[in-house]
């Protein structure tokens, strides 16, 4: 019987199995935002452990709030910032220089097919689009990776979704994740690696494949993947290039991973995506999804464009080419914050950014704030958000507050009209 590459990449890490279905692996990436983080270095300081198995597998990044916005989470930075500078740490992404942590590591290629990844956010499984086991843990499992470099898991049985036809125009990733977790609900990938595969996974870009696995946690998955190809040979390649004689022997290599033709599935779904329209959330789950046309004309107060899932230069470029030439309506405000210095710098370079400000956008830093509520676009009680984010869970950005999930392009045209609008009536 084949494997998949969850189970490979289990295989290749084992470092122990202490209880039956119980494994720890060792651990090439330990990430860290001052969300999460600050909490395990002052349990590791107080038990006199305040140590760093690898300084040069740990990536620190302030993104959440940033800059701080009160003096909590100037002291959560600061527990952070300290850290990373006590243990030279060469990796730590401050204020100027850091972006959304699923944005931004990836976009430094510190993630590479095989690897495995672990950070205390639950949308860490943005990763395993480049073929890696990447999952959001707890503080503990945080704090044990941070001082020993491993990680325990059940080794998770693999949910196959296989993704043909081809999209129409105006139907993007995102619509695509959100009809899956419709088809899945919140738990029907509970301990489970969501394999993304299918001509439609084969022709995306590495931007929507991120989108794509960003939202596995949203079916309940540990992870979402995608087997690596030469689309993600291609977009490591300025990190790689030394490591391999040719584009080709990256290929060779990194295809090791790939699931093999007789593996064994929890369960597989075939999608045909040919005839799917643009896809929204209502309610307060993700897998509430609807098709814009049944959301069609639903008034939103507010706009925001972003996240780790679709703050990217594509999902900007959406937008800017929908909004070029036009206005966001007198009754909703809109802010986009690119998610890293560098998005935000070619976008900058691109005219995008003064697309965005002459249609009447707010422009902000990359962030986490307003996703989770936190800062730069928190929701009043009533208020409804048009948003390109992941989570739609009451509360999630203000309290009393109600959000839409939908693709940047869907974003745009809501932006322009006031509710919510499918843009390819635009």
């Amino acid at each position: 019987m084949g494997k998949t590459l969850a189970e490979k990449i289990f295989d290749a890490h084992l470092k122990d199995e202490p209880f039956p279905g119980t494994k720890v692996l060792s651990l090439d990436r330990v990430l860290c935002h001052e969300i999460t983080t600050p909490v395990a270095i002052a349990d590791l300081v107080w038990r006199n452990k305040d140590r760093v198995f690898d300084r040069d597998k740990l990536k620190v990044v302030i993104d959440h709030v940033t800059p701080s916005k009160d003096s909590k989470t100037a002291t959560q930075a600061k527990i952070l910032r300290d850290w990373a500078r006590r243990h030279e740490i060469p990796d730590f992404f401050d204020v100027g220089q850091n972006g959304v942590c699923h944005a931004i590591f990836p976009e430094k290629g510190y993630i590479r097919p095989g690897f495995t990844v672990i950070m205390g956010d639950s949308h860490t499984c943005t990763h395993g689009a480049f073929g890696a086991f990447a999952a959001g843990v707890g503080t503990t499992d945080l704090e044990v990776g941070i001082l020993k470099g491993v990680c325990a898991f059940r080794e998770p049985a693999s949910i196959r979704v296989n993704l043909n036809g081809s999209l129409s125009r105006g139907v993007f990733a995102k619509d695509v994740i959100l009809y899956v977790i419709s088809q899945l609900g919140v738990n029907g990938a509970t301990d489970r690696v969501i394999e993304f595969r299918g001509p439609i996974v084969d022709e995306m870009s590495m931007e929507a494949r991120m989108t794509l696995c960003n939202m596995a946690i949203e079916a309940g998955g540990t992870s979402g993947v995608c087997m690596p190809d030469m689309t993600t040979v291609e977009y490591l390649w300025p990190f790689i290039q030394d490591e391999f004689a040719s584009k080709e022997a990256a290929l060779k290599d990194y295809s090791k991973w790939i699931s093999d033709a007789d593996a064994s599935y929890d369960k597989v779904l075939d999608i045909d995506v040919s005839n799917l329209e643009p896809q929204v959330t209502f309610d307060y789950k993700p897998d509430c999804v609807k098709p814009v046309s049944e959301m069609s004309g639903t008034p939103v107060d507010q706009i925001y464009i972003g996240t780790c899932t679709n703050g990217r230069i594509e999902d900007l470029r959406q937008v800017a080419e929908i909004l070029k030439g036009k206005t966001v309506a007198s009754s909703v405000r809109g802010i986009v914050s690119p998610a890293t210095p560098k998005i935000f710098k070619d976008a900058l370079a691109e005219g995008i950014i003064q697309i965005f400000m002459d249609a009447g956008f707010c422009v902000t830093n990359p962030t986490c704030g307003a996703c989770l509520g936190m800062s730069n676009g928190v929701l009043a009680e009533g208020e409804v958000c048009a948003s390109t984010s992941n989570r739609n869970f009451n509360g999630r950005m203000g309290k009393g507050g109600m959000v839409h999930l939908m693709s940047p392009a869907t974003a745009a045209a809501t932006a322009i009209t006031g509710v919510i609008t499918d843009a390819r009536t635009l």
